[in-house]
């Protein structure tokens, strides 16, 4: 399968590349830097370098062109706002419009559960993130792609278990930035998975057989 990865360089993004091309599977993706592009070429990752926020759909699809899937899982993860409409909300946009131009028919979204930071204070912020993350979800939903929108707990770095709990709706929790690649990794191996949107969070159930429980 190949694989372009809009935000490769993340760690979300980096985890999954390294699974996919554990099973066979050819990863590009897009970076900001030359230094980034060199780094991941060692491991067998062919990125292209440009700036996301000043992209357009054509541009992009043209590193779009031939590629079974798009993963968009690049994000601000609530920082400035500027930042937040120009990587949540309008880089989506854009990547799934290039998707369509490409002639891709799958895209991924890596989102967020909506509960994620609750019990925490917030700032306004964080709170426009929260809110710009559903609006998108809502668009991607609405596409003609056969999308998926895969909206994780709280991240958090260490290593993964294996084991997880994924389905349309699961309670606030945390889960490895690990287990979220591998489990992506997986869904992305089953077509029959598709136009869904999965919440995930640490759980019993090991990744191959939760992501067959959501086959439909």
């Amino acid at each position: 399968m190949k694989v372009f990865i809009v935000g490769v360089s993340g760690a979300v993004g980096g985890l999954l590349a390294q699974d996919l091309i554990a099973r066979g599977d050819e990863v590009s993706g897009l970076v900001r830097g030359e230094q980034q592009r060199v780094e991941l070429a060692t491991r067998g990752v062919e990125a292209s370098v440009g700036e996301l926020a000043e992209m357009s759909a054509e541009s992009l699809a043209a590193l779009f062109s031939g590629v079974d899937v798009v993963v968009y899982s690049a994000g601000s993860n609530g920082g400035a706002r500027a930042v937040t409409i120009a990587i949540d909300s309008e880089g989506v946009v854009t990547a799934l419009e290039a998707t369509f131009l490409a002639g891709t028919r799958r895209f991924a979204l890596v989102s967020v559960l909506p509960e994620a930071g609750r019990g925490q204070i917030l700032d306004a912020d964080e709170e426009f993130y929260f809110a710009v993350k559903k609006l998108v979800d809502v668009t991607v939903s609405m596409s003609d792609l056969e999308w998926l929108i895969l909206r994780p707990s709280m991240l958090v770095d260490r290593a993964g278990i294996g084991t997880i709990s994924l389905g349309p709706a699961q309670p606030h929790d945390e889960i490895s930035r690990a287990d979220v690649a591998a489990t992506l990794a997986a869904l992305l191996h089953e077509p029959r998975i598709g136009r869904q949107i999965l919440e995930l969070t640490q759980g019993s159930t090991p990744i191959v057989q939760a992501v067959r429980a959501n086959i439909r």
